[in-house]
This record gives structure tokens, C-alpha cells and sequence, in this order.
């Protein structure tokens, strides 16, 4: 008795244009707008904003949670519609939005006109990263892992360009040349991923060949655990990555609050792909609690020690972790092989990216110490569930071939983790 799969045609395009690195090259700048300038550049200019725009920490952090409101509603929308993720017209309409949302920060100084553009953004961001994952994930299936890795860190160039571009301005322009700025930026990146290739249609493929599904290993206590660890990243990490530039600059007023950031996005570019790397050798569980402790590491250090030493260790650690942490979870999700796991992981960590900066607002009355100390408590929290997810994990999982991949699980068909 045959049983139906899913699977996708292989992309054998010839010449220049079909090789996997121009693909690789495209979705990195689609990446690159969506997520590391458009939604990251609000890092750095948070402190110009504060300066110059008289806009309060309280705000500011309301202001973050409505980009990642957005986010999570943009990522809910690709989930139910999957359709919408293999349409060239949504990537380039969501890229049309997203550099205009940037462009129109300084045409208003009222925070809810802010709230709604950054809310905006927020939904493009999640549509372009959905669709640029999934292409990576379908186009690039035949080849080796550490290339989506490379192209993850897109996300970093953003950052470190994104982050120099506000450096370079902060000492001759204000807080509107820098938005102004970052749109002309996202603008290139998005010229540079217009024309990238979506993702395939699945092909359904039956017959004597096909593969017999069998019932998949009960995993749910290992999910839970990671589950739980991820969701409480999304809490901690999103701190970090709103207000870390803000809380250096309170230290140490000048170059150093922005070269930080430039700092993290450098560090982020190799990560996803180094940590891939990693966890085709050693346990992702053992992984995924290393990568946690650094990270809560990093984003304590600009609290309990001052200098420039300490902020831009904080910064290469935070830079060589965040990409690595996601890239390490998704796949332990895919490699449990447990019933919609991405998408159930990416909720999770969208909902703790909501709850991170609520969580800390009070807190900002007396500056950003407390929230990263916070912040670094809660990582470490998500390491704790490591250790458990350690506790008799299920390296060697049994062969098999679910009967079928729902649209909304584009990394569990792309990844094939290490045992």
C-alpha cells in the first residue's frame, strides 16, 4: 500500500544565475531589509529620539512592542495563508511598505502615528522573513547546511550597516536624517532581493516509492522544555536588542552606544552559519545551554561593569549568539520531529518578544541596568530548560518520512539534523 508525500522538484537552474549563492546573495539582502533595518535600526536611534525628539523611555519601549506585535501578527498571517508565502508580489509589496514606513518616522512627532508605523513594519518584517526562509529552505535543499546559515547573516550586515550609517550621522544630522537615512539603505537592499525566487510548489508525489509513514517517538516533554526555554529567550534577547544602545550611551556618552551595535551586527553575520556548523558535532541541547549562558553574559555585562571593554564585549557576545540560539532551537524542533514545531516555536518567541519590554518599562524610570540585569535572569532561566531538554534527549531519532509537511513548517523540510 503506497502512502502520498510531498516533496519539491530540484532547482537545477543553469549558467551564473542558478547558482546557490546568487540565491544565497538575494534572500541575505532580503533578510537584510526586513529584519536588520527594519526592524533593528530603531536600536540605534532610539538614543537620538529620546535627545532630540523628546520621546520618554516609557514610549520607547511601547514603541518596540508595537514593531513586535506586528511581527507576530505578520508571522500568524504566513502561517494561516501559506500561499501568501510563495508569491513574488507580497515579498515586493511588503518591501514597498517597509522602506516606506522607515521613510515616514519623521514626518509626524506623535507616538501613536510612531506606534503605527513601527506596527506596520513589524508585519512586513515577519512576510519578508517567512518568504525569504522559505525560499532558502525550498531552492536550496539539495545543498549543503551551512549555505541558509550564510544567508541568515543578512540579518547582521543589516545591523552592522544600518548601524554604521546612524554612527557616521549622529555628530552632523538628527534623528530624521537618520530614519531618512536607513529608508535610502532598506531601499538598496530591497532593489538587491527584488527578483528573488520564491518558493516552490509542492509537488505531490505517489506511488510504489513512496515511503510508509510510521508514528513519530513521543516527544512532547522534550518540546515542552524547549518551548518554554525559547519563549523565555524571546523575553530576554528582545530586551537586549531595544535597548542596548540606549543603555551604553547612559554609561558612556559618545561613539561607543552606536559602534556597539555596528559590533553585533558584525558578529552575527558567521554565527547562524558557525553554530549550524556546530550542531552537526556536538548535542544541540549542550549547544543551546552554551549559547544561552553567553548571551546572558553579554547582556549583563554593560550593567555591572562600565567601560568601553565591557560594552563591546557585550556586544560581540549578543552578536554571536542571538542568530546561533534560533538556528539551534528551530532545528532541535524539526530533529524531535514534533507536529508543527516551527510554527509553534516561532509563536512562542514572538510572544516573548511582546512580553520583554512590558515587562521592563517600570523598570526604566531609573535607567536600563535593572532591565538588562532583568534580562540576563531571564536568558539564564531559558538556560535551565536546556539542562532539562538535556535529561534522556532522543539523539537518535527512528527513520522516518511523515505522510505529510504542512506549508507552514518550511525549516522541518529543509533541515536534516545531526544525530
Amino acid at each position: 500500500m503506497s502512502a502520498t508525500i510531498l516533496r519539491r522538484p530540484p532547482d537545477r537552474s543553469d549558467g551564473l544565475l542558478g547558482s546557490p549563492w546568487i540565491h544565497v546573495a538575494q534572500a541575505a539582502a532580503a533578510l537584510a531589509v526586513g529584519m536588520g533595518v527594519g526592524r533593528f535600526v530603531y536600536t540605534p536611534i532610539l538614543p537620538l529620539m529620546h535627545a532630540q525628539a523628546g520621546l520618554s523611555a516609557g514610549a520607547g519601549a511601547h514603541l518596540a512592542t508595537a514593531n513586535y506585535v506586528g511581527y507576530l501578527m505578520g508571522a500568524l498571517v504566513g502561517i494561516l495563508r501559506p500561499a501568501l508565502v510563495r508569491s513574488p508580489g507580497v515579498l515586493r509589496g511588503s518591501l514597498v511598505v517597509l522602506t516606506g514606513t522607515l521613510a515616514a518616522m519623521p514626518l509626524t512627532l506623535s507616538t501613536a502615528g510612531w506606534m503605527a508605523l513601527r506596527l506596520t513594519a513589524g508585519a512586513a518584517s515577519a512576510l519578508i522573513f517567512v518568504i525569504a526562509v522559505s525560499s532558502l529552505l525550498s531552492h536550496l535543499h539539495d545543498h549543503p547546511a551551512h549555505l541558509p546559515g550564510w544567508a541568515f547573516g543578512g540579518v547582521g550586515a543589516g545591523i552592522a550597516l544600518s548601524g554604521l550609517l546612524v554612527l557616521a550621522l549622529r555628530s552632523i544630522a538628527d534623528w530624521q536624517a537618520a530614519w531618512w537615512s536607513s529608508a535610502g539603505l532598506a531601499a538598496v537592499f530591497a532593489a538587491l532581493s527584488w527578483n528573488l525566487r520564491v518558493e516552490l510548489p509542492r509537488a505531490e508525489v505517489t506511488g510504489p516509492g513512496a515511503v510508509t509513514p510510521t508514528r513519530s517517538a513521543r516527544t512532547h516533554r522534550w518540546f515542552t522544555a524547549l518551548f518554554v526555554g525559547y519563549t523565555l529567550e524571546g523575553v530576554g534577547y528582545i530586551v537586549a536588542g531595544t535597548f542596548l544602545v540606549a543603555a551604553i550611551d547612559q554609561a558612556s556618552p559618545g561613539w561607543i552606544g552606536s559602534g556597539a551595535w555596528v559590533l553585533v551586527g558584525l558578529a552575527a553575520v558567521p554565527s547562524s552559519a558557525l553554530w549550524a556548523w556546530l550542531g552537526r558535532r556536538w548535542s544541540r541541547p549542550d549547544l543551546l545551554f552554551a549559547a544561552l549562558v553567553i548571551q546572558a553574559v553579554g547582556i549583563a555585562l554593560p550593567a555591572l561593569v562600565g567601560g568601553v571593554a565591557a560594552a563591546l564585549i557585550s556586544a560581540f557576545l549578543f552578536g554571536a549568539t542571538f542568530l546561533g540560539i534560533g538556528t539551534i532551537a528551530l532545528a532541535t524542533g524539526a530533529h524531535l520531529r514534533f507536529p508543527r514545531s516551527v510554527a509553534l516555536l516561532t509563536a512562542g518567541y514572538s510572544v516573548g518578544q511582546i512580553v520583554g519590554p512590558l515587562a521592563v518599562a517600570p523598570l526604566l524610570h531609573h535607567g536600563y541596568h535593572q532591565a538588562l540585569i532583568l534580562a540576563s535572569a531571564v536568558v539564564l532561566a531559558a538556560a535551565l530548560t536546556a539542562v532539562v531538554l538535556r535529561i534522556g534527549f532522543p539523539h537518535d531519532m527512528p527513520n522516518e518520512m511523515p505522510a505529510e509537511v504542512p506549508a507552514e513548517m518550511p525549516a522541518e523540510r529543509g533541515t536534516r539534523p545531526a544525530s
